[in-house]
């Protein structure tokens, strides 16, 4: 029998604590794969941000530049969020300081991460959160999200009373379609809106129905998603939501509406973590105690449980599915998830917008970006991606 000294002793624990460890982290994948598996047919090909930085020269130019002028806004309007306070401005300042600096690492580091390391604007606009947080702005745009929330809620019953007018389906299920795409127009975090919005206290979903593309759209599936309805309904949707107001309340909530008429169990999934004006799934929850009073169909699946609210496991206004909670996974298995929508620019544009998933998914979006729009083929700014896709093959 050999000798067991203390160094080979050592080496065996060490060997065994090694694979220990791998049989955790193997097992832990396992557990993501599975509760993954029912919107990634294949996480390990998942790649969800639609852009490379690193790789693609003329999109890392105009967007490292975008994100400079970006974070200037955001550090105003984190100081004005907390103008009681006589560090807010100073601590704005170190917060826009720190991002730069952390923007420049990135940039410089595209030489040497190209080819190896993805690097998405979902990164940067996430980054934006964080350095937010750390300085002290845990949710900037706060005061925002509660007026435009009331002012929504108060219009809500008067929305649906219009779309009820509509007899035909097609006709309402396509206004359907463009109040949620009209709705994704109220983000504070493009430029573009905030001036439209800063200058137009008016501005609401009726204006915003006037300012999107005209069909057809850049991205135009909205006949398939159509003759899709005129089939069996789906057993569950799971929806992730985007900004709060006029987004949520009266774009998603009409649309999940006529969901749940048809028979269909709905997840909304909203962020764990503020981020821009975006709402989140805490927020949505009370939003849907005020919405149910205005709207009996709202109210009975609120209090049935045929709507649920998930917080999605996202502190950015991006999405990516490998990160989701695995209370969420389980309700998405469990119900047998058969419908996915993806709503917002964040989510269905810089993320997620090539990517496909193990069922029928819907990708709704408003372009509030005029080099983007251009970038993916379109001419216009608010350009319109209604992207129906069927399930992936697992």
């Amino acid at each position: 029998m050999p000798l067991v000294t203390p160094a080979t002793l050592k080496k065996k624990l060490t060997k065994t604590a090694i694979n220990s460890a791998l049989k955790i982290i193997r097992l832990a994948s396992i557990r993501v794969a599975m509760h993954s598996r029912s919107l990634l047919p294949d996480p390990a090909v998942y790649q969800p941000d639609t852009l490379d930085l690193n790789t693609d020269g003329k999109a890392a130019d105009y967007w490292f530049n975008c994100f400079r002028d970006m974070v200037a806004k955001f550090a105003k309007v984190a100081a004005k969020s907390q103008e009681e306070d006589h560090t807010a401005t100073q601590r704005a300042e170190q917060f826009q300081a720190a991002y730069l600096e952390r923007l420049e690492e990135h940039q410089r580091n595209v030489p040497v991460n190209k080819g190896k390391v993805v690097l998405g604007t979902s990164e940067l606009l996430k980054l934006n959160e964080t350095l937010l947080r750390r300085y002290g702005f845990a949710d900037p745009w706060l005061r925002q999200k509660k007026l435009e929330n009331a002012s929504a809620v108060a219009r809500l019953k008067q929305r649906l009373q219009e779309l009820d007018a509509l007899e035909d389906e097609d006709t309402r299920w396509t206004e359907l379609v463009r109040g949620v795409l009209a709705g994704n127009m109220f983000d504070w975090g493009a430029q573009a809106i905030s001036n439209i919005l800063e200058q137009d206290s008016n501005f609401g979903l009726h204006s915003a129905l006037e300012r999107i593309e005209k069909r057809p759209w850049l991205l135009d599936n909205l006949d398939n998603w159509l003759n899709r309805l005129k089939g069996e309904p789906h057993k569950c949707a799971v929806v992730f939501v985007d900004n709060s107001g006029v987004d949520v309340v009266l774009g998603v909530l009409p649309f999940v509406r006529g969901l749940l008429k048809r028979g269909t169990k709905v997840l909304l999934c909203a962020n764990s973590e503020p981020a821009l004006n975006d709402v989140t799934s805490e927020e949505l929850r009370s939003l849907l105690d005020d919405c149910s009073r205005e709207c009996e169909v709202l109210g009975q699946a609120w209090s049935k449980g045929q709507l649920l609210v998930y917080a999605n496991g996202q502190t950015g206004p991006c999405l990516d599915m490998r990160t989701l909670p695995k209370e969420l996974c389980d309700a998405i298995a469990a119900n047998e998830t058969d419908l996915l929508v993806i709503e917002g620019m964040g989510r269905a544009l810089h993320t997620n917008l090539n990517a496909r998933f193990g069922c029928e998914t819907l990708k709704l979006a408003v372009i509030k970006n005029k080099w983007l729009a251009k970038y993916l083929g379109g001419e216009n700014m608010f350009a319109v991606v209604c992207k129906f896709e069927a399930a992936a093959p697992s």
